[in-house]
């Protein structure tokens, strides 16, 4: 196999864990596999640089400056490999091969980092590329970085970019957990996890694989994250399946949007349990739900209307801090994902600015990690497709 291997600092952040490191790429080297290294600064070593900037400093000298943790991180790697007969080299912004380029905007140049990822791979079978993570090199020579996570985005990129089976992410955790072992009990491994999950994750707070690093994997390209105490590159930890896509979505059946009123219902603890939780004892599918500080909003398929609108009115009778429930319908719902949307700042007012121009009633807006809902009138959910497509 190809295989893109990421170390993250944690997993180089000392002798004996590069010793390891180096030991499982030797591994996987001598069972016949390619290997590309892609290497994190040595423990805390980028954040330590950071706090040590206190004093005024432009970005080229800022970015010249935090290089310096993976700049290290590879020569340590590279001289590892070596002392067990590997034949490696490392790869830096400015050295002869270097693949990861930016545009004069500090985006990826993508063509030209697409060409020269796979000047790099064409050599993989003779030698192990060991390259810098977080790094990139701009149009004149300087040296960019790829923001926070952004050895995670070099992996995946250059995993995409070389046609590699795989990407691994070696670092502390076993895997995408079932929760934060230093929180929950009981916490264990997840085998799979799609890309939109752990997309979603990420945002809110998962630190296993960087949102950006996401953005470029395919669906012919396995990411998986393993523990570096393993040892083995190529088994065990959390496989990321999927790919996240762009994608503007019209439901095809058109919502009710029941909405119970009450008094101060968001300070109120278990209203929204107890609501809930009669709509779905009898069986009633909640498609989404909007809150306010004196209403709760639930959209279910407008089939179920009436019989849900009767189970509410049960719950509303039955509680003082309760005083009515609505319906409205027709309702449609256009939902949008996208793999940048939470990176584009404003993409919000640009969605629903040129609803407001032709005059359409938004009736909600939901907003997740990585999705944007647009609740309006049936007799619009057309006009609110075209439009919102039109913008993707």
């Amino acid at each position: 196999m190809r295989v893109v291997a990421k170390f993250g600092g944690t997993s180089l952040g000392s002798g004996d864990r590069i010793n390891r490191a180096a030991n499982s790429i030797a591994a996987a080297v001598e069972d016949g596999h390619e290997i590309a290294v892609v290497a994190s600064a040595m423990g805390s070593t980028t954040d330590e640089l950071l706090d040590e900037i206190s004093f005024e400093t432009d970005e080229a000298d800022r970015a010249q400056i935090v290089s310096m943790g993976e700049r290290t991180s590879v020569r340590m790697l590279k001289a590892a490999l070596s002392a067990r007969d590997i034949d490696a080299r490392f790869l830096e912004p400015g050295s002869e091969g270097w693949p990861v380029v930016t545009d004069e905007y500090g985006e990826v140049d993508v063509e030209e980092t697409n060409e020269r990822a796979r000047a790099v791979a064409a050599e993989m079978d003779e030698t192990v590329p060991v390259i810098t993570g977080f790094l990139a090199e701009g149009p004149d020579g300087s040296i960019t970085t790829l923001g926070r996570g952004g050895s995670d985005t070099t992996a995946v990129m250059m995993g995409k970019y070389m046609d590699a089976d795989e990407v691994v992410i070696v670092t502390d955790v076993e895997g995408v957990m079932t929760g934060d072992p230093r929180v929950v009990e009981g916490a264990r491994n997840v085998g799979e996890i799609s890309v939109d999950e752990l997309r979603n994750l990420s945002f809110r707070g998962a630190e296993v694989v960087a949102p950006s690093a996401l953005s470029y994997k395919d669906e012919m390209l396995t990411v998986r994250v393993v523990h570096y105490q393993h040892g083995d590159l190529l088994s065990g930890g959390t496989s990321i399946e999927g790919e996240f896509e762009n994608l503007v979505d019209l439901r095809e059946r058109p919502l009710a949007c029941l909405t119970v009123a009450g008094r101060a219902i968001r300070n109120e603890p278990g209203i929204f349990h107890h609501l809930s939780a009669a709509l779905s004892e009898s069986d009633v599918n909640i498609d989404a739900v909007a809150s306010g500080m004196d209403s709760v909003t639930f959209y279910i398929d407008e089939d179920e209307a009436e019989r849900a609108e009767n189970i509410l009115h049960r719950e509303v009778i039955a509680r003082d801090e309760l005083s009515s429930v609505t319906v409205d319908s027709p309702v449609a719902v256009i939902r949008v994902t996208g793999g940048e949307l939470p990176n584009q700042p404003g993409v919000i007012s640009e969605i629903v600015n040129p609803l407001a121009e032709e005059r359409i009633h938004l009736q909600d807006v939901i907003t997740s990690a990585t999705s944007v809902a647009l609740f309006v009138d049936w007799d619009d959910r057309e006009k609110t497709l075209e439009l919102t497509q039109d913008l993707f």
